[in-house]
């Protein structure tokens, strides 16, 4: 189902784990990040009702995870901190192409592309790390990351013709796993 073009490693694995606090004040971010993204879609492209449904629903939930990530940092005593950017997320952006309908077409891409990183980084988290509340709680956004992916291609197979929506998918799952062979490995869900 998933388009990536690179497994993660044990080595993320591992230190996502140690560094487990951390990672939970990244995804804090990542789900803020994503309600933003979907309103600013919204913002956008007004001319294009297609995307108004899927959108508004789609920031509702994640600004419920943000606030479910944000109780779990309280209930572990951490505190919600500013991080600097890892440079994934500013360099899959750096792909989008200019010009409609290319531009919403990657937009919506680059999104199912970090939903499906994600999406396989907590099918890792919820099947190994030892506290079993967090290995829910990560099973559980597993399936939410997992149907946002597949929202961002749908809408996106709405604006171009199917094989040309998966061609440029391809293209730019290649330059997200090269992304990510490039940025510096650290406990964040995108890095």
């Amino acid at each position: 189902m998933l388009c990536l073009q690179s497994h993660t490693q044990d080595a993320w694995l591992q230190r996502a784990i140690a560094h487990t606090d951390d990672v939970l004040i990244d995804h804090a971010h990542c789900e803020r990040k994503a309600a933003a993204n979907a309103l600013n879609l919204l913002g956008r492209f007004p001319d294009h009702p297609e995307l108004q449904e899927p959108m508004l629903a789609l920031a509702r939930e994640e600004l419920e995870h943000f606030e479910l990530v944000l109780a779990i940092l309280r209930a572990r005593g951490v505190a919600m901190v500013a991080q600097a950017p890892s440079g994934y997320q500013a360099r899959l952006f750096e792909r989008v192409r200019k010009g409609v309908p290319d531009k919403l077409v990657d937009l919506l891409l680059v999104g199912a592309l970090i939903e499906a990183r994600s999406c396989e980084r907590f099918r890792l988290l919820g099947a190994h790390h030892p506290d079993a509340e967090l290995r829910q709680t990560f099973r559980s956004l597993l399936e939410s990351e997992a149907r946002h992916y597949s929202i961002f291609v749908r809408l996106a197979e709405q604006q171009a013709p199917r094989a040309v929506v998966q061609a440029r998918l391809q293209a730019l799952a290649e330059a997200e796993r090269d992304i990510l062979d490039a940025v510096k490995p650290i406990a964040r869900i995108h890095a």
